[in-house]
């Protein structure tokens, strides 16, 4: 993710130390640091990452009122008339501040990243992918569950129209008609009643993603923190108590705009009163956007500053793909076959052979990654026996709504020759 990307930006004032005065500026939150930039000189006064920062507050003194401090180390820094309020921008930050601090992607996690091995870098790649396969095939299998509900449906319409039929022919030749060929007429075996058993499908829907967000209702200017949950059937949106704000069915949402990496609206169009449309902004929604694309791709819209992210996202993935199986192949080769030396070369430096070790893998990576690649082939084989079987049944409703369809018209026009 670059760095650079401008998550949002507040007009406000910062207390600079040096000169004792009060300087107005733009405040400006990255994925990874903090910025304070002058209006009238455009010098770049504050820039820190966000791993360096110990407490975020909202102060107020005598001689301060509703202030925002940062204390980034041993540094404390002041920024007042924050725009459009001191507790939306106390929030925001607050929000990314702790996912930062509880991401991988910290400081610490770095750090430890740069002594990691090809293994892990592959085991972590690879269990992104098997990651993504399953919520494809939660996807998928949801699907499933809807076309047998349409089957159903249909079979049930086929055997009202078998009702229906029975009836018609009652009425066109009745009993009590002297010319009727048939004088005495059984009363019809009323069957039994199905009773359909709906089960109810939140409580047994599985979730796909969950993550915090800080919602956004309309055009509302104040803010409050919550969850998004995105089900196979839609999206949800709580309260950080989990109570249920609003839920999206699939078919209720209109369109979802992708603003930035972090930030999407949400809008249900109605007409003659207010849309209904929320505007999310999460530090995990980079996550949640493939996601959201694979289930509303006809409904999702990025814009402009949200193209870079589509681009840097879908432009290499090919490359990146074959690079991991390729690199998988190899290293896994070159653990059942380590018998080549290394170090006999002479006039090899230290770093050569530092690289060389870096590049193996260990048996305990190998055998995960195996176990890895095993799980990605079930999920696939799994993914491709379960579209074969929604390829036959769609075949079975087409012909199945067809056959209704012809059916009903020709009990359409029994009925009106009745009339």
């Amino acid at each position: 993710m670059n760095e650079d990307i401008r998550i949002h930006s507040w007009p406000c004032s910062y207390y600079l130390d040096t000169s004792k005065q009060w300087v107005s500026g733009r405040l400006s939150l990255t994925p990874v640091a903090i910025k304070f930039t002058a209006d009238k000189t455009g010098e770049l006064l504050v820039n820190f990452h966000l791993s360096s920062i110990s407490e975020i507050k909202k102060e107020s003194s005598n001689l301060i009122f509703s202030s925002l401090t940062i204390l980034e180390k041993n540094t404390k820094h002041w920024f007042s008339s924050l725009q459009p309020s001191r507790n939306v921008v106390f929030n925001i930050l607050e929000h990314f501040w702790r996912e930062q601090l509880l991401s991988s992607q910290g400081a610490g996690a770095e750090a430890a990243a740069l002594q990691s091995t090809k293994g892990k870098e592959l085991t972590g790649l690879l269990t992104g992918s098997q990651k993504r396969l399953e919520d494809t095939a939660k996807v998928l299998h949801y699907q499933g569950e809807q076309f047998d509900n349409i089957m159903r449906g249909l079979h049930k319409i086929e055997g009202d129209m078998d009702v229906a039929d029975r009836l018609l022919t009652e009425l066109e030749s009745p009993s009590w008609w002297p010319f009727s060929s048939k004088l005495w007429k059984a009363p019809l075996e009323t069957k039994p009643k199905e009773t359909a058993t709906v089960s109810d499908s939140k409580n047994q829907e599985g979730i796909i993603i969950r993550i915090p967000v800080i919602i956004t209702h309309r055009i509302d200017s104040n803010v409050k923190p919550g969850k998004l949950t995105l089900f196979a059937s839609g999206l949800e949106i709580s309260d950080c108590n989990s109570q249920v704000i609003h839920r999206f069915e699939s078919k209720d949402v209109d369109d979802i705009r992708v603003h930035t990496p972090y930030e999407i609206s949400v809008r249900q169009r109605f007409i003659g009163k207010p849309d209904t449309s929320y505007r999310l902004l999460s530090a995990k929604m980079p996550e949640a956007i493939p996601i959201l694309e694979m289930q509303f791709s006809k409904k999702i819209q990025f814009l402009e500053d949200a193209l870079g992210f589509v681009g840097a996202r879908k432009s290499p993935q090919v490359d990146l793909g074959t690079s991991i199986w390729q690199a998988a192949t190899g290293l896994l080769g070159g653990v059942v076959q380590p018998s080549s030396p290394v170090g006999g070369r002479e006039g090899m430096d230290n770093d050569q052979v530092q690289l060389q070790k870096q590049e193996k893998i260990s048996q305990e990576e190998a055998k995960e990654l195996k176990q890895i690649l095993k799980k990605l082939k079930g999920l696939a084989l799994e993914t491709e026996a379960e579209l074969e079987r929604q390829d036959e049944a769609l075949d079975s409703i087409t012909t199945s709504v067809d056959r209704t369809t012809l059916s009903i018209d020709k009990q359409n026009r029994r009925i009106k020759k009745l009339t």
